[in-house]
Formats: C-alpha cells, sequence, structure tokens
C-alpha cells in the first residue's frame, strides 16, 4: 500500500529545489502502485541566470525515457518557461512540431527530450509538480462516471478533467480548466483514465500532497469496493511442452522470436476464474499509455490466430493512410487452466507486460465493485497505440542483438569455456540458462536475462527440472550448449582405472545423450529453429597420450552430435561441434596440470600454452565467439560441422 515515504533527514542533503524534486520522484517512481516502468513525470521550476547574466525562468522537467525510479537532476530537461507558456496561446501545434519546439526552449542542446507532458507542467503555477498513474485514482475513474466520481471523492481542491489524449490538446484543455476553475486551495488535477497531477511550492509539499490524495482514494475503495476474491483455485503444472507450443505460436505471429514468461500468483489465479473473464478482459487498458506494453486487449484462451486474426481487423477499422501496422502477436495470455503467459522481445518487455496487467487486474476488480469496470473506447486506445511520441519510446528501449528473444541453455556455465558462453550468449541478445554443479553458476551474470541454476547434468531428474525453469521463466530453448566436461588425472591404458573412465563417460557422453533426449522436444518448437553447438576437443581427432578415457568419451560425444544433426535436420535443428584446443583458463586445467603436460611434451609452459601454427595463446572467450556465431543466422545453412579453434594443429590439420 502506498505510504508517505518522505524522510526529512534523507532529504536534507538534497539542498537545491532540482534535487528535492528528484528526490520525491524516486519515491513516486519506486512504488509500483504509482507509476510503472517509465511511467508518470514530474517538474520544478527554478530561477536561473543565463550567460548574459539575465535571470531566466526555467522548468525541469523530467526527459523522455527516463525511469522516475532512479532520476537524477541530469534526466531533466531544462527549458525556458517563458516560451513554453508563449506556445500555451496557440490554437493548434503538431506533435512533431511541438517536440521540435520544445526542444528549442532548451537551455542545454545536451539535454534529454522533454517530456511529452511538459506544456501540461508548464500551465501550472506552481513550483513543484508529480503527475502518476496512481492504481486508485485510474480505478475511480475508469468507470461509468468516472469523472464525477472522483470530483465526489476529491473534492472542491482537485479539478477534474475528463479524458484528452496527451500532448498538446491535453495541455489547452488544462489551462483552459484551470484558468476558469481554480482556486488558492486547488492542488491538483484528475485526468480520467490517465492518472494524477498535484502541485506545491516545493517538492515535498507537491509529494505529501500526491500520496494524501491517493490514500483519500484508497480509503474510498475500501469503503465501497471491497473485492472479493475466492480461495485461487490450485493451477496444476503445465507440461512445459505446451508453453515451448505457445511461445511458438506468439513468436510467428509476431514474426519474431519472443521471450514469454508463465505467472499463476494468487491474484492471477483468481482473476481467470472469473465467469465474466472474457467479458472484462476485453474492455482496454486500464490507461491508454499501457497499450504499447499489453496491446489493447489480452488473448484469453489460446487461439493465438484467431486473436491475429481480430487484430489485423482493429487495425483496418482505425488505420489511417500512412499507418504501419504492428506485430499482431497478443503479449498477454489469461487461460483458467494456463494462468497468465506475458511475452516480449525481451525478458524485460515480458515482465513489463506482466507488472502492468497484474496492476491492471486490480483496477479492473476495483472498477467492477464500483459498478463496472469502463475503459476507453478502442478508437481512442488505437490512437495512442499508433501515436508516434509512444512508439518511439519502444524504439529507444529495442535491442539489436542477433540472438534477441531467444532462449539458450549452457551447460558447465560456472566456470572456463561454458562461463564464456554464457556471457557472449548474452551480449548477443540472448537470455540464458546456465547450469553447473558449482553453486557459483548462480553468480555467472547479473540481469534479469540470465538464470543460473545448480544441478548436476548426470542426474536426468535434475536436468529435466532445469529445463522446467528455463521454460516456465523464458518460454523455450532455442540454443543447447553442452560445456559440461571433465578431465580426470593423466592414466595409460595399461592402467586403466574403471572408475575414472565411468564418471568420465557419464559427464562428457552419457550426460550430453540424456540432455539431448529431454531437450529435443523444445528445441524442435523453437521459433527460428533449434541450435546445438557442443564443445568437443581436439582431442576427438588428435588424442593424447595419458587422455584415454577423456579423449574417447568426446569421440562418443562427437559421434552422438553427428548422428543428431542427421535425424533432427527435417525439424531445422542444426548440430554442430567445436574442438578447442590448449584452452588454459578453464575449470580442466590446473597450473600443475599444465607443467606435466608441457613437460610430456618437452616444452615450456609459455611455449606449451602457444603449441599451435599461429602460436596464439586460445582463450575461453574466443571458444564461446565460435559458439555464439555458430548459433546465429550466420551459419543458417551449416549443420553436421566440426570447427577446431586450436590455433591450427599440424596433427590435425
Amino acid at each position: 500500500m502506498t505510504a508517505d515515504r518522505w524522510d526529512p533527514a534523507e532529504a536534507a542533503v538534497f539542498t537545491t529545489a532540482l534535487e528535492q524534486i528528484a528526490y520525491a520522484s524516486r519515491l513516486i517512481g519506486g512504488d509500483p502502485d504509482l507509476v510503472l516502468h517509465g511511467g508518470g513525470n514530474t517538474s520544478v521550476t527554478t530561477t536561473e541566470t543565463d550567460l548574459t547574466g539575465v535571470p531566466v525562468e526555467v522548468l525541469h522537467v523530467k526527459g523522455s525515457g527516463h525511469d522516475l525510479a532512479g532520476i537524477r537532476p541530469a534526466g531533466f530537461a531544462p527549458l525556458r518557461l517563458a516560451r513554453l507558456r508563449e506556445l500555451l496561446t496557440v490554437e493548434h501545434l503538431p506533435d512533431e512540431r511541438m517536440m521540435n519546439e520544445l526542444r528549442c526552449a532548451l537551455l542545454d542542446a545536451a539535454a534529454p527530450d522533454p517530456s511529452v507532458e511538459t506544456l501540461l507542467h508548464a500551465l501550472l503555477p506552481q513550483a513543484a509538480v508529480l503527475h502518476s498513474h496512481a492504481d486508485a485514482v485510474v480505478a475511480l475513474t475508469d468507470t461509468e462516471h468516472g469523472a464525477d466520481l472522483a470530483a465526489r471523492v476529491f473534492g472542491e481542491r482537485v479539478l477534474v478533467v475528463p479524458y484528452v489524449m496527451p500532448g498538446f490538446a491535453l495541455a489547452r484543455v488544462c489551462a483552459e480548466r484551470w484558468a476558469e476553475d481554480a482556486r488558492d486551495d486547488t492542488i491538483g488535477l484528475v485526468l480520467a483514465n490517465h492518472g494524477l497531477f498535484t502541485v506545491g511550492d516545493t517538492a515535498e509539499q507537491a509529494y505529501h500532497r500526491h500520496i494524501e490524495l491517493v490514500a483519500t482514494a484508497r480509503a474510498y475503495l475500501a469503503e465501497h469496493a471491497t473485492v472479493h476474491r475466492g480461495r485461487p483455485r490450485r493451477v496444476e503444472r503445465i507440461d512445459r511442452t505446451e508453453i515451448a507450443r505457445l511461445r511458438a505460436e506468439l513468436s510467428s505471429a509476431a514474426g519474431a522470436p519472443l521471450v514469454v514468461g508463465w505467472h499463476t500468483d494468487g491474484a492471477v489465479r483468481s482473476f481467470v476464474d472469473r465467469d465474466d473473464l472474457a467479458d472484462v478482459a476485453d474492455r482496454g487498458p486500464a490507461t491508454p499509455d499501457h497499450v504499447i506494453r499489453t496491446k489493447r486487449v489480452p488473448l484469453v484462451g489460446t487461439d493465438v490466430a484467431g486473436y491475429a486474426e481480430r487484430y489485423r481487423a482493429y487495425f483496418a477499422e482505425h488505420a489511417r493512410p500512412g499507418l504501419v501496422m504492428v506485430d499482431p502477436a497478443p503479449r498477454v495470455l489469461l487461460d483458467r487452466r494456463i494462468g497468465m503467459l506475458t511475452a516480449g522481445r525481451t525478458v524485460r518487455d515480458a515482465d513489463i507486460a506482466y507488472d502492468i496487467y497484474a496492476h491492471t487486474i486490480g483496477v479492473i476488480e476495483a472498477a467492477e465493485a464500483l459498478g463496472g469496470y469502463r475503459a476507453l473506447p478502442a478508437a481512442d486506445i488505437f490512437d495512442v497505440e499508433y501515436w508516434d511520441l509512444e512508439q518511439a519510446k519502444l524504439r529507444r528501449g529495442m535491442t539489436a542483438g542477433e540472438l534477441t528473444g531467444e532462449v539458450a541453455l549452457v551447460t558447465g556455465a560456472a566456470s572456463g569455456i561454458g562461463r564464456a558462453c554464457v556471457r557472449s550468449l548474452l551480449a548477443a541478445g540472448a537470455c540464458v540458462l546456465g547450469v553447473d554443479v558449482d553453486p557459483a553458476v548462480v553468480a555467472v551474470a547479473p540481469g534479469p536475462q540470465y538464470l543460473g541454476l545448480p544441478a548436476d547434468v548426470t542426474d536426468p531428474a535434475q536436468m529435466s527440472g532445469a529445463l522446467d525453469a528455463a521454460v516456465y521463466r523464458f518460454g523455450g530453448i532455442d540454443v543447447v550448449v553442452p560445456s559440461a566436461g571433465v578431465f580426470t588425472a593423466t592414466t595409460a591404458v595399461a592402467e586403466h582405472d574403471p572408475a575414472a573412465w565411468r564418471r568420465t563417460m557419464a559427464v562428457n557422453a552419457d550426460a550430453v545423450a540424456s540432455l539431448f533426449a529431454q531437450v529435443h522436444p523444445l528445441i524442435a518448437m523453437a521459433p527460428r529453429g533449434g541450435r546445438v553447438v557442443l564443445v568437443g576437443s581436439k582431442n576427438v581427432a588428435a588424442p593424447g597420450p595419458g587422455a584415454a578415457a577423456y579423449s574417447a568419451s568426446k569421440a562418443a560425444v562427437t559421434q552422438l552430435a553427428r548422428v543428431a544433426a542427421l535425424e533432427w535436420a527435417a525439424q531445422g535443428v542444426r548440430v554442430n561441434v567445436v574442438h578447442p584446443d590448449a584452452v588454459f583458463d578453464t575449470g580442466l586445467w590446473s597450473p600443475e596440470l599444465i607443467a606435466e603436460r608441457a613437460a610430456r611434451y618437452g616444452l615450456s609452459v609459455p611455449d606449451y600454452r602457444r603449441r599451435n601454427l599461429l602460436g596464439a595463446e586460445v582463450t575461453s572467450a574466443a571458444v564461446a565467439d565460435v559458439v555464439t556465431a555458430l548459433a546465429t543466422d550466420r551459419f543458417a545453412r551449416t549443420t553436421g560441422a566440426q570447427i577446431p579453434v586450436d590455433g591450427g594443429n599440424d596433427r590435425v590439420v
């Protein structure tokens, strides 16, 4: 629940008005009941002295694309307030022209683009302005007579403005309303189906007023809109192949691989159990700016193709000449049996869709309890969805990695080549599940794109659990990199150690065979075709003395990969092998083993490290770069290949 989190001691550290508004912004942005993922905007007016020594009133407004949760003073755009107020006297100002005029009003050419709401901030006479999309306020206005209800709840200290599309038109309407109806004690604006603005002489005053009004809305909802959720039905564990199949269908509709997350928390289970789910979910988003993340409506059920057809019809009905349709795939799927799936080009996009729709559920339930949830008409939502200023937000956040939207599984991920493969695949845009018996695998890489799980590759049950985790978090698996391996102590064939032999075979060959059997149904559904890149060894072509178990296991697993390439090609799955040699920054090599092997070949340690035709040291990162390249479309027509990454070996060449 939203609480007043202003800390006088903490705030005292920030001595300027700009620092204070940044602090208030972070408090607003850190509360998901107020804003989500870049929503909301804030401003403060100060007096600055320009280069000529003339005092200038400056509006510092949140820069477009900055997130309130972490914003600092540099994230605000400084504009000449007088010029902004001149713009408010213009009768009509198209979006592109408005944004150009805003940039022309900047005091700093290097500043971020000003918020599209800048002119609305400029019209308000108080120094500090805070704007949020508070769930409680939106729930009041997302009802049949929402504007009237909000006016009753907040009283005369707040002006309520019916919905107008954000931008210049909204600023003009608010300017007229403020000029006509604002009083000395007016502290804010409620914009129907949009959110709340509060004003104050200081950031602290504006913040306290904001929290007070949100609390007022919450209190009204608590008294008049109690949400009665039944005990959530237990959701059965969904087979991972079903989620992978739905991901494949979603990706096909989108025309690109999507990351898909599965969600079954109590609120989701209760919502999907509603008898009127198809009706309430089809009414539209809680606020129109959510449409670029969730589409106008979710898919209820699992008919992805049917949803795409309906989206095309929606576009055809509302499109203006020159508009190009975005992909028609849903971003939220609701189903009584499954729960919720959310999709996006990246895991962050899929997570944002979940966060937004989770809050939408709360708004819908509260508004229904008030008499009925009412979103804006489809035409209004369409205008925001295809508003270039909103689409620009998505373009700024787009990634261009070759593997964006795809999911990789890497074994042996805690160290050496496996760890390097994780990092290389992440850099190419993939989501990665890293598996290793070493618990350090959990911390191999930061961020939501990576999931590290301790598991023993020789235990089929543990690996099945790892595959479940990958699918439930990311939606499927596209790329498999079996990199886990062991190199037992040097032993001559005549001194055969059955236990060491069995252990080496179990990790290096048997575990891969088991993994292939388990992962095949998933990679066979990969949107762009599955890929396997096996980490083999130079020892396949040129075994070394004393390495019988290791050499035999790598030869066996290479043959396995070759057979898989033959069997899986018809399903679009490519299987290739890389054969590294002398990669000394891996867990297979200790300083003692390197010295022993160097002595066996009559070489110094430095010469042994570079004992190849090119005289180059082969690193884990170099091997990982080849692995990642094989997983991209650059090798879309290559399968069954064995590629040395060894600097050139005269025994292999």
